[in-house]
């Protein structure tokens, strides 16, 4: 769906929402002044002092009215609480905007509906920031899950640890979308779509955490099991003083594990003599054991974990690209449908303290 106005000129953007991601020092700025084929024209935010705090080329709106209403204006950028993000991405795509939103899109399935119906009706580009897509330490698993480096893989850890409980703010406010599902979790959770399609998912457990937060989740466990028998488990913990691996994959041939987000810092052990068997016991606690024993040296090698090129630009610059209709957006709203019906399972499985047997 090319825009005629966009095709030889630049995209004339705005942000609404001028708080944390949306802010002129954060990374929706940051990533709309880097971009060649897109024009910041301002900001609104309903914190006056936000939406004046800005260069004195760049307009503060004074309202949302008012942004929409503004003809230089082709994009826009939801960076809202979530449960905003609704109302906001309709409006803007009733004015002919083309959206932005913020990650989660929204809370539910059937608002996620009505906001594709309307980006339908406008016949205008609606994505999602799922930006950790293009982290590296992500390219860099799932760089080794698709080639099949590990051999077949049957475990897949992937966590994010912390130990300051949730923000402030308002993602402490079950409200507003607060909680660490819809914040870390979407995620961990779009990164484990990502990295298993075309997989089914079959079965689900989650438990949520309430540690320093009674109002929302401060933390989460899942532990996912696809229709090939992958088991993939994902946690988010703001209570962790001592951090677990970033990432732990398990395959026939070997393991892969990354501490932290530093990549380099990742190692890959693999066999390489499947015909020495033989196994020295050692202590262990009280007692011996030759099971657990470790593979001797001459048995294994050890590698780097290949680093894999990517940039959080390239989600803007696909962006512009959707806009002049010389690409599709990357992140697709099938992929977003699937991942908050995800979302959706996750806190009723939660609640229901059951597996949850599904297809998806």
């Amino acid at each position: 769906m090319p825009d005629p106005q966009t095709m030889n000129a630049k995209i004339g953007c705005a942000v609404i929402g001028h708080g944390g991601m949306g802010h002129f020092h954060s990374h929706h700025m940051r990533r709309i002044e880097e971009n060649p084929d897109l024009e910041f024209i301002g900001a609104y935010d309903i914190v006056p002092e936000r939406s004046s705090d800005l260069m004195p080329n760049e307009k503060g709106f004074s309202s949302l009215e008012e942004l929409l209403a503004d003809e230089r204006i082709q994009l826009v950028t939801v960076a809202t609480p979530n449960d905003l993000h609704k109302e906001i991405v309709i409006k803007a795509l009733e004015a002919g905007k083309h959206v932005v939103c913020e990650k989660p899109v929204t809370m539910t399935l059937a608002d996620l509906d009505d906001m594709i119906a309307a980006a339908q009706k406008a016949n205008r580009i609606f994505t999602v920031h799922q930006n950790r897509r293009w982290d590296p330490d992500y390219l860099a698993m799932k760089n080794i899950f698709d080639k099949g480096t590990l051999g077949k893989v049957f475990c897949v850890e992937s966590r994010v640890h912390g130990s300051r409980g949730i923000p402030g703010d308002w993602r402490n406010q079950k409200e507003h979308g607060g909680g660490m599902v819809l914040d870390w979790g979407v995620h961990v959770l779009d990164q484990m779509l990502m990295m298993t399609r075309p997989r089914k998912l079959v079965s689900l457990y989650s438990h949520l955490d309430f540690v320093t937060n009674e109002n929302c989740d401060d933390g989460f466990h899942v532990e996912a099991v696809f229709d090939d028998g992958l088991v993939y488990r994902a946690e988010v913990g703001t209570s962790n003083f001592i951090a677990l691996p970033r990432w732990y994959m398990l395959g026939e041939n070997g393991s892969a594990k990354i501490d932290g987000w530093d990549v380099s810092k990742g190692e890959i052990v693999m066999v390489s003599d499947w015909e020495n068997r033989d196994a020295v016991p050692i202590v262990a606690g009280v007692g011996l054991t030759k099971t657990m024993a470790p593979r001797t040296d001459d048995t294994i090698k050890r590698y780097p974990i290949e680093q894999i090129p990517g940039s959080w630009n390239d989600f803007y610059r696909n962006v512009c690209a959707a806009i002049k209709g010389k690409e599709k957006p990357i992140v697709t709203l099938d992929e977003q449908r699937r991942l908050i019906r995800l979302l959706e399972i996750v806190f009723d499985a939660a609640e229901k303290g059951e597996v949850a047997h599904i297809s998806l």
